[in-house]
């Protein structure tokens, strides 16, 4: 990217009405929201070792590499030039130094460096910021984040890799994993014939005297040039878990053929791909027959990460549009002073900090497992946020891209890149309905995650008359039986992620915030479109906090 200002005065026009192009910026230091939320919810040294990272994603380079990786999407190569299988996917550059940007910090590891002591809150607060540089790249992270629980199943394959996992470093070359400094992993879960339904998976596990191969096809493998993957496959005991590396023992490339690289709709920095088994070497993770049980390990933190993902990215949107708008005359005005682009800015506002709220209160949970509440809040939490938050994205990145016009719906802004890319994480990880199906079967089973919520709710209760309203009206369906439950699923999970947001806006955010959050979102002239708030709302206290000055 040159740094050099553009000419301004063409042939035939001089360029004017336009804002400035973007500059060096700290994407932590400029985020109002989240400071505030580390600052309550996790110790210090994580802002403190954040801050680096937010003015690395800030800088005009860490933008170009996001958009460079897009640019140049990953290239298959299934053969080398004499015929050989390499199955090995190429990417560009940018990927690889977006790679070591985050890997090289250890933010794929700080979870568990710092197990109970804010490593989630850290985690999850880089996986917000990495994501403004770039969505797709962050899998591989969060899946080499979330191998370590389900790994610890089978002690002797964690003392292994975690070591390797958890170093910080990044090398992507394809060679065994003994002779790499750091490791990432990958998953291979979902089947044709099943998707989400893991069950009728068909991938079989045979045991060749004291080995086990696998056989058969996996309809996504995500991030295909990872060092090993965690899929499923079936036994004479059930359903198995199994780590599968690139690599054997011995050194020889590992039987795993990649069929083709998906051609997606966005991720595309990302490569997903079709693979088959044929007689893979494997090693047997957790017990015999219960591999969903031991996957969800992984899958439980993935979704926390596919929950946070969609926040940065609208933190990042709205940032754009906001520049945008201040710096763009219209209709005689500075377009930021125009009543309606106030109003859906702020209303933008508001959703990206009850989303950055709900993220770090997941995070605390799992870093205070000590606490009963936490602990119930940990069950439940991760999926209300997947379900809410990607629910909201799509809808903000269409709002955000119209806040520019026609500039913002071709690819030299980021925003048409992040409209392609928000649906993915609903669909990752289980699609809506499956998510929903989850959160109604943690009521059924674990009336302790009820409870849980119920407390972390009831703290805000008698400080809004919209959300105390809504808590009675949640409370009433709540307490009819399962069958009504089952199809309110989607209801249920909305109303539980929104009262959460405002309780926790209600008794940390300032009150322009609060009171407009809920409002807005549990009031009873509630709209499903961005900017329509209510009369008289402050917007100028909420536009304030967006960025600092």
């Amino acid at each position: 990217m040159s740094h050099y200002a553009p000419r301004e005065q063409l042939a035939t026009h001089s360029v004017t009405n336009q804002p400035p192009l973007p500059a060096d910026q700290n994407f932590f230091t400029l985020d109002i929201p989240l400071r505030e939320a580390l600052q309550r919810e996790a110790p210090a040294w994580v802002s403190e070792r954040l801050e680096p990272l937010g003015a690395q994603v800030g800088s005009r380079h860490g933008q170009a590499l996001g958009e460079a990786a897009n640019r140049h999407p990953p290239e298959l190569r299934l053969f080398d030039r004499h015929g050989r299988r390499l199955d090995e996917v190429v990417y560009h550059p940018a990927y690889h130094e977006l790679m070591h940007l985050a890997c090289d910090h250890g933010w794929q590891a700080v979870a568990w460096e710092k197990e109970h002591q804010g490593g989630h809150q850290a985690h999850l607060a880089a996986l917000y910021l990495l994501t403004q540089a770039e969505p797709g790249f962050c899998c591989p992270v969060t899946m080499t984040h979330a191998s370590i629980p389900a790994l610890r199943r089978q002690p002797e394959v964690h003392e292994r890799w975690a070591p390797r996992i958890l170093a910080r470093g990044y090398d992507g070359r394809a060679v065994p994993v003994e002779d790499k400094p750091a490791a990432t992993i990958g998953m291979a879960m979902t089947e044709k014939q099943g998707g989400s339904d893991v069950r009728l998976n068909t991938t079989l596990a045979e045991t060749d005297g004291e080995n086990v191969r696998l056989t058969g096809h996996k309809w996504f493998c995500s991030a295909p040039m990872s060092d090993a993957f965690l899929t499923l496959a079936q036994t004479d005991a059930g359903l198995g878990c199994f780590l599968v590396p690139r690599f054997t023992p011995d050194g020889e490339r590992n039987a795993i053929e990649i069929q083709r690289l998906k051609d997606k709709c966005g991720n595309r920095a990302n490569a997903s791909a079709e693979i088959e088994y044929r007689r893979a070497w494997a090693q047997p993770i957790g017990e015999p027959g219960r591999g969903i049980a031991t996957i969800l390990e992984m899958v439980q933190q993935t979704r926390i990460d596919a929950a946070t993902a969609p926040v940065g990215m609208m933190r990042q949107a709205l940032v754009e549009a906001w520049h945008h708008v201040r710096g763009r005359q219209a209709f005689g005005k500075c377009l930021a002073e125009q009543p309606l682009m106030r109003m859906v800015i702020a209303d933008l506002a508001l959703e990206v900090e009850a989303g950055v709220a709900l993220c770090l209160r997941i995070g605390r949970a799992f870093d205070t497992p000590h606490s009963e509440r936490d602990r119930g809040l940990a069950r439940l939490l991760p999926a209300l946020a997947k379900y809410w938050h990607n629910r909201r994205g799509p809808g903000f990145m269409a709002e955000a891209m119209e806040c520019l016009g026609g500039v913002g719906y071709v690819e030299e802004t980021p925003l048409a890149r992040l409209y392609r890319e928000a649906p993915v994480n609903s669909i990752w990880e289980g699609s809506g309905n499956v998510i929903c199906l989850d959160v109604l079967r943690v009521l059924g089973r674990h009336p302790e995650s009820v409870e849980a919520l119920r407390a972390e709710l009831n703290e805000a209760r008698g400080r809004q008359p919209d959300y105390d309203r809504a808590l009675e009206e949640l409370e009433t369906r709540l307490n009819a039986s399962p069958d009504t439950l089952a199809p309110q699923g989607r209801w249920i999970a909305q109303r539980m992620a929104q009262c959460l947001q405002g309780s926790l806006l209600l008794r940390h955010a300032p009150p322009a915030v609060a009171e407009t959050f809920c409002a807005s979102r549990l009031g009873q002239t509630v709209s499903p479109a961005y900017g329509i708030l209510p009369n008289g709302a402050p917007l100028q206290d909420i536009l304030a906090r967006i960025l600092p000055g």
